[in-house]
């Protein structure tokens, strides 16, 4: 019977680690932050660069703000800009720590959010785009990540692509399932370490999210 006991609790530790994160983009406050966290959800992922090639303060701000609320795992992502009259991958990521920093705040991990949204046709160019937001991110002794899945990694960069496989993987797959069940390795990627499993919805105390899970 204790050897019974002992393996429920073991059971029951192993089901309560799960977590439930958010990402998202428009401005929260440390109230609601404190709110999010007693709602469940122990990690956070605002924007703090955007598409359009210009930080995002209101993103840094929420980062902030987390932090603020007592909440520990707090990220960033980087929406790449690929227009002609962006800066180069790298200095996207310049820009955006160092303005993380002049916040006075920091990421614990900055995910890298390749997507399909105006890169080029050419795969080497944009595997050599990606190699230099990494480089940079991890010259400034930052953590990082890639976001992606399966259908974004094979058109922008090729299914044979395994560069960054070594890098943790935020996989975006809207199946309204909290779990891994239908991943599909891609990129060397035999695993993820997050699962964004639903999109845009409204989510806890009144914030617009989408829904992440870590096993």
């Amino acid at each position: 019977m204790k050897f019974l006991f002992s393996a429920l609790l073991l059971f029951v530790g192993t089901v309560t680690a799960a977590r439930n994160g958010i990402d998202f983009i428009q401005p929260v406050t440390v109230a609601t932050f404190q709110c999010i966290k007693n709602a469940g959800y122990s990690f956070m992922i605002p924007r703090v660069f955007t598409s359009l090639g210009s930080i995002d303060h209101t993103g840094i701000n929420n980062v902030k703000n987390a932090r603020a609320a007592g909440m520990t795992d707090v990220d960033g992502y980087i929406f790449p800009c690929l227009a002609s009259h962006c800066p180069g991958g790298a200095d996207q990521v310049k820009q955006t720590l160092d303005a993380i920093k002049s916040a006075g705040t920091k990421v614990s991990t900055l995910w890298l959010d390749i997507e399909r949204l105006a890169w080029p046709a050419d795969h080497n160019s944009n595997r050599a785009f990606i190699e230099a937001m990494v480089k940079e991110a991890q010259a400034y002794g930052q953590q990082v990540g890639i976001y992606s899945n399966y259908y974004n990694w094979q058109d922008i960069v090729g299914l044979d692509y395994h560069g960054q496989s070594n890098l943790m993987l935020w996989w975006a797959a809207y199946d309204g399932v909290k779990d891994f069940s239908k991943f599909a390795a891609f990129g060397g990627w035999t695993r993820p370490t997050i699962h964004q499993w639903q999109g845009t919805t409204a989510g806890p105390c009144g914030v617009s999210v989408d829904m992440n899970y870590v096993p």
